[in-house]
């Protein structure tokens, strides 16, 4: 009987599918991938327009019709950002208990190296998508984002800035007055927000909450005033829940002079690349946007698998490779992603910072 080879890429790449990935709140409820979102080439392409709001004409009854141009659209070129983090395994590794084992289950160094390599994949596909996560938020917050690539872990190499559009306004807000103020107008400042939206033929379902943002709106006097059911006015509900995604709570919802939002509290941090841990979303921001306005986008990824001599090309979510040094007597595994989160319509959220503090 054959014996499976776990080093062989068909099989490394199996059990990279087989991977629960991480549930990530920015890129899975904004930035979701559709099969058409994975290319099998270098580059991918992002298209959007802006909404149409124009009316038809009265034509003359001699005249027979108006013709009315097609609505142009943007195409834009992008190479994404290469990611591959990779983790060794040594004759050491396979000698010790690893974490959680029984001290005399019998494992042999074969088995243990099979176990490893499905926890290794696991942990560096969650890294993976934690800076997937970070991608979506930025790309958010800032129309774009910011690519910083290493030459090795110490070593910074070339920084690539990405923009989806020329005018970095159009999607931001600024308030008047802080929300935790007396002069603050929550309900004004959103239905505006709503509007900016509205006005580009796109819809706005879900205000996220920076957590002191949420927190301002918990307690401001207006929204409990209006929120108690013996004042007549149904303006929605506040009933707060945990959600799928840790560090993220579901409010409720309210209604901002017509627009019926979801309130998402978002808390998700990560550790920089200066071992600090950060927000992705700021505390103290507030944005209002619908779930799938944008995707997140592969390219593809060209390597020399084990045991061959010419490149093979991928085109999936996550790349697996195994990489062998005789020399020093270590394996290494690598998985590799090439990622960017893209819009599908022109500005299809509003951000607004420092509402708050």
């Amino acid at each position: 009987m054959a014996e499976l080879n776990f080093f062989d890429n068909y099989v490394l790449m199996a059990i990279t599918e087989e991977i629960v990935p991480q549930a990530s709140f920015f890129r899975d409820r904004y930035f979701p991938t559709g099969a058409e979102d994975i290319f099998a080439a270098d580059k991918v392409l992002t298209e959007y327009m802006k909404g149409d709001r124009k009316m038809a004409c009265f034509v003359a009854p001699r005249v027979g019709d108006i013709p009315v141009d097609r609505r142009g659209y943007e195409i834009h070129e992008y190479q994404p950002a290469y990611i591959a983090p990779s983790r060794l395994l040594t004759l050491d590794d396979l000698r010790k208990r690893g974490f959680g084992e029984a001290l005399f289950n019998g494992s042999t160094p074969a088995e243990r190296a099979a176990k490893l390599q499905l926890k290794d994949l696991s942990e560096l596909d969650v890294r993976i998508a934690r800076r997937e996560e970070w991608m979506a938020v930025q790309t958010m917050i800032n129309n774009g984002c910011t690519i910083q690539e290493y030459l090795d872990a110490n070593t910074v190499g070339e920084s690539r800035i990405i923009k989806f559009y020329d005018n970095a306004t159009e999607h931001t807000y600024t308030v008047a007055n802080k929300w935790d103020t007396a002069s603050g107008d929550i309900f004004g400042d959103v239905q505006a927000m709503c509007t900016m939206l509205s006005n580009r033929g796109l819809p706005a379902a879900d205000l996220v909450l920076g957590t002191d943002t949420a927190s301002a709106i918990l307690d401001n006097e207006k929204v409990q005033k209006l929120l108690d059911k013996n004042s007549g006015i149904i303006i929605g509900e506040i009933r707060q829940q945990l959600s799928p995604y840790p560090g993220v709570v579901y409010m409720g919802t309210l209604n901002f002079g017509g627009f019926m939002l979801n309130l998402i509290s978002v808390n998700e941090t990560f550790v920089n690349d200066n071992n600090v841990t950060e927000k992705y979303f700021p505390a103290t921001s507030a944005m209002v946007t619908a779930p799938g306005c944008g995707h997140m986008m592969y390219g593809q990824i060209s390597q020399i698998d084990y045991g061959a001599t010419d490149y093979k090309t991928y085109a999936a979510k996550r790349v697996s490779k195994f990489v062998l040094d005789q020399d020093k007597d270590t394996r290494k595994l690598r998985l590799g992603a090439r990622p960017l989160a893209a819009p599908k319509n022109y500005c299809p959220y509003i951000y607004a910072a420092n509402v708050v503090g």
